[in-house]
């Protein structure tokens, strides 16, 4: 399937196109992990930790491999100068989670619900949750398209094989996301079709900013090594301000520890291989 996806993304000529199939793929796998949710209720806790482990190992290395290593690379000057824009870009990328992390009513998969963060809300755990992931995916589009964009306008460092393995990457993980959201939401009692439905909405915001990215990128080239830095910077920082702690308040993190490992082999793999 993986290599049908490949050769079916390298036929399209436009690359918000490619963007936009690419995450509308990653997208249509976290639907596919939602919908485990009609062959169970639950989930043992174990998996469920290694599966956030994973999610998490996945997009550190994607961070670096796809994303500053390429914006180092394509940056002009030596030293200091030269890592500058990737830099900037990060502590950018960043901010603007951190931001939308006080801004954002949400709620982490394995918290309770006196522990949710953002703007203070009287709105129901289910959709909090679905915002919480939300919040994993708005990155995870943008770096599609920033990749998707910057090998289109021949950018060295930036390459359609590093930008199909990336939405591949992202896409494995996002299959774990989904059964990560719907199975909580089962548990609380919703019907296995609402706990579908808002597991697969998690990650409906990834095309909008894929299709975003490629475009801005084209339109504005100059802005690729911060586009790119910025993606890794917001996507590590959800890896560090959620998806890890969601991996660490059971006797599990030892398994979580291990997932983190495997994803990030998967990825960094992935990387080499294709891009």
């Amino acid at each position: 399937m993986l290599e049908t996806f490949k050769t079916f993304i390298e036929c399209i000529d436009s690359p918000v196109q490619q963007a936009l199939y690419a995450s509308i793929f990653t997208w249509g796998l976290t639907a596919i992990g939602a919908a485990f949710v009609f062959l169970f209720k639950n989930m043992n806790r174990a998996i469920f930790d290694g599966m956030l482990g994973f999610t998490g190992g996945v997009m550190v290395a994607a961070s670096f491999w796809s994303l500053l290593s390429p914006a180092i690379e394509m940056s002009e000057g030596e030293g200091f100068t030269k890592v500058m824009p990737a830099a900037l870009g990060f502590l950018g990328g960043a901010l603007f989670l951190y931001g939308l992390d006080k801004v954002l009513p949400h709620i982490h998969i394995n918290f309770k619900n006196d522990e949710a963060e953002g703007v203070k809300t009287e709105w129901h755990r289910s959709t909090l949750l679905v915002l919480a992931i939300t919040l994993h995916n708005i990155p995870e589009g943008l770096a599609i398209g920033v990749l998707f964009g910057g090998a289109a306008v021949g950018i060295d460092g930036a390459t359609l094989g590093g930008a199909i393995a990336l939405a591949i990457g992202i896409g494995i993980q996002n299959f774990p996301e989904g059964i990560a959201v719907s199975m909580p939401l089962r548990r609380q009692g919703l019907s296995r079709w609402k706990a579908f439905n808002y597991g697969q909405l998690s990650a409906i915001v990834e095309p909008f900013a894929a299709v975003l990215g490629a475009w801005a990128v084209m339109t504005f080239q100059p802005i690729l090594p911060y586009a790119l830095a910025f993606a890794a910077g917001a996507m590590i920082f959800v890896v560090v301000e959620e998806v890890i702690p969601e991996t660490q308040r059971d006797k599990y993190t030892d398994i979580a520890v291990l997932g983190f490992i495997g994803g990030f082999i998967v990825m960094m793999t992935l990387d080499v291989a294709l891009g």
